[in-house]
């Protein structure tokens, strides 16, 4: 009796998954805003330096920069109105008195004063909440394996809550830095634990299904965004509304159950049992529960828990054969995947539209963007949508090299669509990874790829210096490294239909198996033989 075989006794998709699934896609809807709260918490409005308490009386002529445009960052050093009004030039001074900033909506930028010199400082927050996804990600993965999926997921929930609320009452900026980094540690638990739980709990032909309620949840959230932004204008309780529900979550969590399968790897059968029971009753299946014996469970599992005994560490991902290929080619896919995606969705203010409509249509273009994913995955597989997906969003930037900058709305569609195939991308990596990797590993497996997501999305900002050598570098580069992943992600083996390896020996008998070459009968092939002609080999099921 395999695992499955006992899901389907307690239910296998009864009101406990139901439930199950809607305690992990309601905090989903929140990433979003966090992910991309910046974009509103941290607008730099149009702005030019304050004259000094001494001055006369305005109005005030700005020096001009370089492009024709007043410059935002000097002033002149006497400002006496005669002179400046009659054109007369004279010399200039930064900012000395602050700066005026022409706006209604208040932001960490305007808080702050993160202009000019300041302003590489609005980039090193964003740049500290993806450092706190990245060693959220490689730190919560190993304890996740080590000490259960539930007290990760219940951690990021603290965490997420309290620093996204300790943020809005920061009394400094560098309080608020730290703020922000402890909120995307939480974040990473709560994104490895729930994908590893919705995934575990469900039957192999369910799992589509619920990655992909998963990944439109996360896509309802980003329409919330603009609209709360544009609501709510002061930064600090934008940032306490988006925070405060994961207080409630924390609470809520305590309905979500431990994974069955790492109980039973881990030597906790006993309580395995006892969840196991306590679902078939919920799901109408009690009886069937009751029939379940300690003895039943351990013998039908007895396999593959003495297969898990064997201590298995981060360093197996690179050191058994058929975990580093996987591992590469599932590491060059993440980055290239955050490395491109934020690149296209933290540069909103860049294409010179409404930043609050082309928030929602950045949003909007994730519904028909997971619905192929999902009809793709589950129809073409895994691997055609995985290199689908970054072929087509590594070729969309390539193209924007080609589109002059005076034509906004065109680079606007381009860049809406490429948004939408890395978002593809990510929603099939979720689940294309939780599938390859084998349960005794698969949290780990699962935080090493998004490491180097986030590895990605940190470097992304910085890509986007080399457009001061030349103009079109930045999206050369995206383009080429996310055409590379594409190349990468070709190699790694079709998942569809196939139950989840329980250690590292089964996903290396499975591997060999899809990789070897359907033999025809050795009558057959005799009798089909033709001289001095190669016999046909058989078709390789990838």
């Amino acid at each position: 009796m395999t695992f499955y075989e006992i899901l389907d006794r307690v239910g296998s998709m009864g009101p406990f998954q139901f439930l199950c699934l809607t305690l992990l896609s309601l905090p989903i809807l929140g990433m979003a805003n966090h992910h991309l709260l910046q974009i509103f918490t941290a607008m730099t409005p149009v702005h030019y330096c304050r004259p000094p308490p001494n001055a006369s009386a305005g109005p005030w002529v700005l020096p001009i920069d370089p492009n024709g445009k007043p410059e935002k960052c000097l002033r002149f050093v006497h400002l006496t109105n005669t002179s400046l009004l009659n054109g007369t030039q004279g010399a200039t001074e930064p900012c000395l008195d602050g700066w005026i900033y022409n706006s209604t909506q208040d932001s960490i930028v305007t808080e702050w004063d993160l202009v000019c010199d300041s302003r590489k400082l609005k980039q090193l927050a964003q740049s500290l909440y993806m450092a706190g996804l990245l060693i959220g990600g490689l730190v919560l993965g190993y304890l996740s394996d080590r000490f259960g999926r539930k007290i990760i997921l219940t951690c990021g929930y603290l965490m997420l809550a309290a620093g996204g609320s300790g943020a809005a009452f920061s009394p400094s900026f560098s309080i608020y830095l730290v703020c922000r980094f402890l909120s995307g540690f939480g974040t990473a638990g709560i994104s490895l634990s729930t994908i590893i739980l919705s995934v575990e709990w469900v039957p192999t032909r369910m799992r589509a299904i619920t990655s992909s309620v998963l990944g439109y949840s996360y896509t309802i959230g980003q329409f919330f965004l603009p609209g709360l932004a544009y609501a709510i204008p002061q930064w600090r309780w934008l940032q306490l509304t988006v925070s405060v529900p994961y207080f409630i979550f924390l609470l809520l969590s305590w309905w979500i159950p431990e994974s069955i399968r790492w109980l039973v790897l881990s030597g906790k059968s006993s309580k395995a049992l006892k969840i196991l029971q306590q679902v078939a009753a919920f799901n109408g299946k009690k009886e069937e529960g009751q029939k379940l014996s300690l003895e039943e469970l351990k013998l039908s599992l007895q396999k593959d828990f003495s297969k898990a005994k064997a201590t298995n560490s981060t360093a197996d991902l690179f050191r058994i054969p058929i975990l580093r290929q996987v591992t590469f080619c599932l590491s060059l896919a993440w980055f290239a995947t955050g490395f491109a995606y934020y690149s296209l969705a933290m540069g909103v203010e860049e294409f010179g539209v409404n930043l609050y409509l082309l928030q929602v249509i950045f949003g909007a273009v994730d519904i028909p963007s997971k619905l192929v994913t999902f009809l793709s995955i589950n129809y073409l597989g895994r691997h055609i949508t995985q290199t689908t997906a970054l072929f087509l969003g590594g070729g969309i930037i390539m193209a924007l090299i080609f589109v002059p900058s005076d034509m906004p709305t065109l680079r606007t569609a381009l860049a809406v669509c490429g948004k939408g195939c890395l978002s593809s991308s990510f929603s099939c990596l979720f689940l294309y990874t939780t599938e390859l990797y084998p349960t005794v590993i698969r949290q780990r497996g699962m935080g090493i790829g998004n490491v180097w997501a986030r590895i990605g999305s940190m470097i992304s900002p910085l890509v986007k210096i080399t457009s001061e050598v030349k103009p079109f570098l930045p999206n050369a580069i995206y383009g080429t490294v996310t055409l590379l992943a594409a190349s990468a992600a070709f190699f790694l083996p079709e998942t569809l239909n196939r139950p989840l390896p329980e250690t590292v020996e089964d996903m290396e008998n499975w591997y060999s198996r899809t990789k070897k070459p359907k033999q025809k009968p050795e009558a057959e092939n005799a009798s089909q033989r033709i001289p001095l002609q190669p016999c046909r080999p058989g078709l390789d099921p990838n």
